[in-house]
């Protein structure tokens, strides 16, 4: 959830879905041999990917009748090529599609209905917000594979030193942290995103959001967004904060910095916890501390639910649908979700996924406790869109090189074009 969609030449996307596509055979899904599936993962090639292609072996082994061919297409391409790919009727049978995708592609027939089918024979094991966030216009596109959220992280060491001996719970209370913890131990305090994704528990915390779906109005410029980020704004400037890094290895830079003691608080998602532990911070996995992102003048916390949905191609034959719903059930069962969990550190979104095993990884545990706070995405098929022209804007707000005010009129009116209907 919280990375932009990068643009993909057409050509290319065509060629990857000619290659890809398990559900175009010419002979109806009625081969003598084991159906062939194509399944696009789009998870981290490095640390993710392995885990999958070992589960997808799994699978064939239970399975022989079914064989899976893996593809592990990049995240920031995937949105573009499987849109270009699935519109001219050459796109897999199965995606793994980040949560924001799901009504988009919904919207646009792509994806085949699950209710009622063996994808979602489980249904009331699922997280029932994660089942509604897979929903459009009341059926349902996918099945929920991993969850995430954001939540604040820090270095117990560090603020230990500064004689603080528990997480912030407000916005001024992380700014007074950040000046103690520099004065204590001469690193920043807290270094932020200036990213559209990571303004979200901003707004949240005053009760608002880009947008109010229901109510088709654009609240981005609204009175309670202005205060959120005005408290978003105030966090790169001050003892102890970090300075807005708007470079294009902003992202890097931030984890560098935490994950190696150099800054010891920040905001991110549970798909970093493996690299929280690479890093020379968390040597010792229990010195990393996770809360629920401190709360804004509501009193009340709030950050956006992310996570990646397995869904299947509504442009597959017979055949291969039915194979790709038994994959998409077996890869989203409890066992399954447990031995992903163990092996990447990323959260299920199944309670009975959540064993004494994967409980025993601090991370992991301590995300599953700021669940609560996640607020589920709108059934919006334009939301994630509208992050875009936040990551254009809100890096010349929080370096001062544009006021907040034009920033969100500016913010307005791109709005504007991406949901035409909503007033403002």
């Amino acid at each position: 959830m919280r990375r932009g969609i990068a643009a993909t030449a057409v050509v290319a996307s065509l060629a990857l879905a000619a290659t890809a596509c398990g559900g175009s055979d010419d002979d109806g899904g009625k081969a003598s041999g084991p159906v062939a599936i194509t399944w696009w993962d789009t998870s981290n090639a490095t640390n993710e990917a392995p885990t999958y292609k070992a589960l997808v072996k799994d699978f064939e082994k239970a399975n022989p009748d079914i064989k899976v061919k893996y593809v592990n297409v990049p995240f920031d391409q995937a949105q573009n090529k499987f849109d270009t790919a699935a519109g001219a009727s050459g796109a897999p049978d199965v995606l793994r599609a980040e949560v924001g995708w799901t009504p988009a592609f919904a919207k646009k027939s792509y994806l085949l209905p699950l209710d009622g089918t063996e994808a979602l024979a489980d249904q009331d094991k699922f997280q029932a917000s994660l089942i509604k966030q897979a929903q459009f216009e009341g059926k349902t596109y996918g099945v929920p594979l991993v969850t995430d959220t954001l939540a604040f992280v820090y270095n117990k060491a560090l603020f230990k030193k500064a004689g603080i001996t528990k997480a912030p719970t407000t916005w001024a209370e992380l700014k007074a942290d950040a000046a103690k913890v520099k004065d204590k131990t001469g690193v920043d305090g807290y270094w932020g995103s200036a990213a559209g994704y990571y303004a979200e528990p901003f707004l949240m915390g005053e009760g608002t959001d880009t947008v109010d779906a229901a109510g088709k109005k654009i609240t981005i410029a609204s009175a309670e967004a202005k205060k959120g980020l005005t408290a978003w704004q105030g966090l790169f400037d001050g003892k102890g904060l970090h300075k807005a890094d708007v470079t294009a290895d902003a992202y890097a830079h931030i984890q560098d910095a935490f994950v190696n003691g150099k800054a010891a608080s920040t905001i991110q998602g549970p798909w970093e916890i493996t690299n929280f532990y690479k890093g020379s911070a968390f040597k010792d996995r229990t010195n990393l501390g996770i809360a629920t992102v401190p709360a804004g003048s509501t009193g009340k916390a709030g950050a956006p639910t992310g996570g990646h949905n397995l869904s299947v191609y509504a442009g597959s034959d017979k055949a291969h649908q039915s194979a790709s719903l038994k994959f998409v059930q077996w890869m989203t069962s409890a066992k399954t979700q447990e031995q992903i969990a163990l092996k990447n550190s990323t959260l299920p979104t199944r309670a009975d996924a959540y064993t004494a095993k994967v409980t025993a990884d601090p991370g992991i545990a301590g995300y599953q406790k700021v669940l609560t706070a996640a607020q589920p995405r709108p059934e919006l098929p334009e939301y994630s869109s509208l992050w875009t022209p936040m990551d254009q804007e809100l890096p010349k707000i929080a370096t001062g090189k544009e006021s907040l005010d034009a920033g969100l009129t500016g913010l307005e009116t791109s709005f504007a074009k991406l949901v035409p209907d909503f007033s403002k």
